[in-house]
This record gives structure tokens, sequence and C-alpha cells, in this order.
């Protein structure tokens, strides 16, 4: 649909206005100056250019649904927030690509009439800002180059602006060449709209609120799924029609709807620019009946609901966010809800859940989210080898109704962000005033100091009386300043090599091989004895060291606190859940399963062989390793370190962490 308006002169312009009436008495005349004038002035020579406007109605299903998938995901943190906007404007600039036409304008040269071809595509963002008085007004900065930009590209320059425009540092140079505009009204609820275009541009896109029709507004998410019905948004365009016709303006509107609607890979270069582990949705053309019989393919998906969540149990960890850089995505296939023949039209649908996270029933949307905000966050599980059916149920009733999101109050969280600190500032030091000293810092992985921490809080409250640390050369400095309390002056002196005469034989040799022990006092005002052994370059004889000292007091308990990486950024840290006792006492000197891949760089806590008898409490099974196995130093997984069950006897808690 098109509707054509053509351009009044300057005088007749003049003459509206002076034949308008003359304010009364009381009225408050005041004179618009800057911004407001040179919108005046824009406003009044647009009314010169003859313009045609073509309307559209586009379903955004998949836009939506795609937009919400890209925003679920982790990474996501580190770029912000994808809105609609952001998406049509980019399906803009693909369109102008196919539509040159539309990025031209027309121009008077030498009394003639000439149509000036843009071969740059700057891409005029329309944005409402409020000032400190309460006005508001709009700027048009553009967006330069749009069209020679990857999404992940326009995405930052898209905010850049937006940016700048809001903190007032936006430059003239920004609002220059601009060629087409896009406007969204739909932002305040409006259904369509009919801007103005300004000299110099070849058109205005304005797109409105998106939403079902209003005859479908009391109708159930589920049965608008049912029946495939999207919400819809008015898109128009604007044009010179000087040197755009109407039909190109309606195939360049129809191509924009392509687009959105998935067509030649739209969304899968999104996907790919924003290195996303996920396929896209696509459209499926053939929804459910509403209210009809429970058909042949109702039960399939049914099946396939409950295959994709065991799926997600054994390998939701695969595309875990693990890597604190987010450099890298993974797409594994048996994650992807296609594979089970599910489609945009089931996600709004319900489901028998098999009792995922407490819940009996729900919509696949509910389903996903509880999947990947269990398994495919900052904690990546893998449980589902264990051969004990209710270790299994115990570990799987405790993340997913909780979705691994642990509840935290404002003291915890302050006092996790006040250890942070304490540890982030140590390494922080020791690099600025001993640069080139050798320290193996705990740069990336300062969450070891408030996790352990949390350890040797809950060990106080369980009866633990002392604690003996083997952990490797990184971040113990660190746990010395920070956890034993180790003087920060007798540390630094030993950066000057000014080491005690009287350090007994074993000690080691350098500042990270030392040992130390002192208090640890919890915020229940409560208190541990803790040390560290020493730690001599020999990964076995760390492990002996700390077994040794464990076996040197009654009724030892033992467990070993990993890190596996080697690296600033690599993932380093400690996991005590609480397992259940099976009530055999014949697993006691059993090694469990593995809950996480060392390959992977899952932080773990493990028992290792020797670490004296198994005091009263509850205590998870350990399992021997087959005979023959060679010992690589990642011989034991997962472990209960028994003194942290509720009722139990231990007073000696020995953590030990091998080399990375």
């Amino acid at each position: 649909m098109a509707s054509k308006s053509a351009g009044l002169s300057e005088g007749a312009s003049a003459s509206l206005r002076e034949a308008s009436a003359p304010p009364a008495s009381q009225d408050e005349i005041t004179a618009l100056r800057g911004a407001s004038a040179r919108i005046v002035e824009n406003m009044e020579a647009s009314l010169t250019i003859p313009t045609a406007t073509s309307y559209r109605a586009i379903p955004v299903k998949l836009l939506e649904e795609n937009r919400q998938t890209i925003n679920e995901h982790p990474a996501t943190g580190n770029r912000g927030k994808v809105s609609y906007t952001h998406i049509i404007a980019w399906a803009i600039v693909q369109a102008l690509r196919e539509f040159p036409a539309l990025n031209s304008s027309f121009q008077f040269a030498d009394g003639a009439a000439h149509r000036v071809t843009r071969h740059s595509i700057n891409l005029g963002l329309a944005i409402d800002v409020e000032r400190k008085d309460g006005t508001r007004s709009l700027l048009v900065p553009n967006i330069k180059g749009a069209g020679e930009l990857t999404f992940q590209q326009f995405l930052a320059a898209y905010a850049d602006l937006v940016g700048r425009v809001r903190k007032g540092a936006i430059q003239p140079a920004d609002f220059q060449d601009t060629t087409v505009t896009l406007t969204n009204p739909g932002t305040v609820g409006t259904v369509a709209s009919q801007p103005r275009l300004m000299t110099g541009q070849g058109a205005i896109i304005a797109t409105g609120a998106i939403g079902y029709p209003a005859e479908y507004h009391a109708w159930s998410p589920q049965a608008l799924s049912s029946l495939g019905l999207s919400k819809v948004m008015n898109i128009s365009c604007t044009y010179d029609h000087r040197v755009i016709q109407g039909a190109e303006s309606g195939r360049f509107l129809g191509r924009i709807q392509e687009l959105l609607l998935g067509h030649d890979g739209f969304y899968e270069r999104v996907f790919e620019d924003l290195r996303l582990p996920d396929k896209p949705l696509s459209l499926d053309q053939s929804p459910a009946r509403f209210g009809g019989p429970l058909a042949k393919d109702e039960l399939e998906k049914q099946a396939g609901v409950l295959q994709l969540i065991n799926l997600y149990r054994v390998r939701g960890h695969l595309i875990a966010n693990l890597d604190p850089l987010g450099e890298h995505a993974f797409y594994h296939p048996e994650l992807d809800p296609a594979t089970y023949g599910l489609t945009v039209w089931d996600l709004d649908r319900e489901f028998v859940t098999g009792g995922l996270g407490g819940l009996p029933r729900g919509t696949l949307r509910q389903i996903l989210a509880v999947l990947r905000q269990t398994y495919c966050q900052k904690i990546g599980v893998e449980y589902r080898h264990i051969q004990h059916p209710e270790e299994k149920s115990w570990i799987q009733e405790r993340m997913e109704p909780a979705e691994n999101r642990a509840p935290l109050d404002a003291e915890t969280k302050r006092q996790i962000l006040r250890s942070l600190a304490a540890a982030e500032g140590f390494e922080r030091f020791l690099h600025t005033r001993f640069i080139g000293h050798k320290r193996f810092g705990l740069e990336g992985a300062e969450t070891t100091i408030p996790v352990l921490e949390w350890i040797l809080s809950e060990a106080a409250l369980n009866n633990v009386q002392e604690a003996v640390i083997g952990m490797a050369h990184r971040g113990r400095l660190n746990v010395l300043a920070n956890i034993i309390g180790k003087p920060f002056e007798k540390i630094f002196s030993e950066f000057e090599e000014n080491v005690e005469p009287l350090v007994t034989q074993g000690s080691g040799d350098v500042k990270y091989h030392l040992s130390s022990a002192g208090t640890f006092r919890t915020a229940q005002e409560t208190e541990v004895r803790v040390s560290v052994a020493p730690n001599p370059s020999h990964l076995e004889w760390v492990r002996r060291q700390a077994a040794r000292a464990g076996h040197s007091h009654s009724h030892p308990r033992g467990c070993r606190l990993r890190g596996s990486g080697s690296g600033a950024g690599d993932a380093q840290s400690v996991a005590a859940p609480r397992l259940p006792h099976r009530g055999d006492d014949s697993h006691h000197h059993q090694q469990s399963d593995r809950v996480h891949d060392p390959a992977r760089g899952s932080p773990f806590v493990s028992l290792p062989d020797g670490c004296g008898e198994v005091g009263p409490g509850p205590d998870f099974p350990r399992q021997r390793r087959r005979s023959g196995s060679r010992d690589t130093g990642r011989k034991d997984s997962l472990r209960l370190p028994p003194a942290f069950q509720e009722g139990c006897g231990h007073r000696h808690l020995l953590l030990q962490a091998p080399r990375s």
C-alpha cells in the first residue's frame, strides 16, 4: 500500500505561518534555538520533497525467538543485549545492498535534476533524547559504512553511537551524509507511522509496535502457538518519489520480510558473527492443530522432549561457558531441539518433563531455560556415568530446582567481594612492585580464595579443628597471605631473597615452595588451624608431604584441591558438594566416578590414596583404580570431604592440590 504527498512551495509554507492565530496574552512564547531550531528547518525543508509511502505487515515469530536465544547465551553479558531494532536495522542494511536504488537521493545541479548514487550505506538512527528539564528532542546521527560491517561490528558501532548521544559527546560529522534513516515509534506503542523524509536522503524506514492483532489479545500463548499465529510488526518506507518508484520500495520491504523470516541464512550469519554454539530456529509451516487428538507426531514430540532433557544432563557440559575469555563456541547437534522434531511453534506447548527441576509439566520454553541455566552456564557438570541411581538423583535434585544458582544474601556477597578484592590487590601489588620476579600468580583464578574460605567455614561448622593444604605453585603466595595469614612483610622480604637461615630441610628452596601455618577465623567467630605443606618441584613429593602431614594427626581427613589452569584466565576453583551416605562401609575405600573432566579446565576435589581411616559419619564411596594403571597426578575424581557432612565427627581436613 502506498500514499503520496506533493511538496508545498516555500511561499505556501510562509502563507500558512502568517495565517496562524496570534497567541493569547497569557501564553508564553519561547524562541526555539539550537537543536530545536534545526528540527524546524529540517521539517520545513522536508515539505518540498514529493514523497510516497509503502506499508507492510511482517510476522516476527522468528525474530522474537532467535533474539531470545541470542540474549540467553552467556556471552551476551560481555556485549550487552541484542534488541529487536538491532536485528531489524541489520536486515535493512542487507536489503539495501540488494536494492541500492533506495540508497540514492535527488539533487538539483546547474539548473537540472540529478540522481545521486551512494555507494556507501550511512544508516541514520533516530534517537530520542530527554533533557535535564524534561523536554525531549530527536537526534539522527548515522553509522558510517554500515554495509561493510559484520553484525558484531554493527552492534559495536550502534552501541557507540547511542552511547555518545546519551553522553552529549556526539560530533557534527556524525550527522553528515546520511543516506537512509530508521525510526522506531513502536517503542511508545505506535502501530504504524509515516515519518518525514529529510533532504539529501533516499528513504526513511519506520517500524511499529510488535504484538498480536487486536482480535487475538485475549488468547493464551499455547492456543496462539498451536494455531501458528505470530506477532506482527508494521513497517513503512517513505521515499523520494523523484528517484525511487513504488515497485522498488515494495520489493525492498519484501526483502526485509524474507530476511526476518530466516531466508538465505540470515540468522545463521548473525549467529556465526556472534560465535554462538546454537543453530537459529527456523519457521515450520505446519504447526500442530489446536484441540485435536493426540496424534502420532505429538507422541514423537513428547518422546523428543524427554530425549532432549536426558541429553542436556549428559552432554550439557560440552557447551558450558567455561572459557573466561569467551572466545570459543561449540555446537552440539544432540542439544538442538530441531534434532528431535521440535519447532518454533512448540516453545509454548506443554510437555511432561519427568520431574525436571521439580516441574512435572512445562512449556518447551521453560524446559530449555532450566536445562541451559543448570548445565550450560558457568558450571559444567558431568555426572550421568555414575553407576548408582540414588547418587545421580541426589546430585540432580540439588542442581536442577536451584538451576545451579545458590541464593546469596547481601552480606555474603560483600564478603566474597572483599575476598576477591584482597586476592586481586595482592597480585597487582606484586606485579608492580616486583617486576620480572617469578611468582606463579593467581590472576584469572581469584575465586580460589573465597571458595577456600567457604570450605574452611563449612569445615569449622562441622567440628573440624585443623586443615592441611597441599597445593601447587600457582596461587600459593596468595593463599599464604589471605588464608593462612602469613605477614605481608615476610612474603615481600622473600622477594628480596632475605630468607630465614634456620629453615628446616624440606621447606623448599624458593618463596613459592615454602610452607606456613596459621589460624583461619570464620564469620561465625570459630577458628580452624590451617597450614600449607611445603611444595618441592615434584608432583608426587607434594602429595606425600600433604599426606604425611595428615597422618600426624588423629582421624585425618583428606581431599585434594585441584586447579587445572597453568596461565592467567584458566579455570581454577574448588567444588565440595555433599553426597549421600550409602550405608555400606565396604565402599569406604573405593574411588568414586568422575564428575568433571580435567582436560576441559573443570575444577574438582578428590581424596588421595593413603589418607588414613575413615572416621564416623556419612562418607561418599571410593573406588580404587585398576591395578597397573599409570598415576598421572590426576588419578582421583570428585570426592566428598566427609568433614562437611552434618553430624560428622572428623576434626582434621587435608587439602591437596597437585601442580597444574
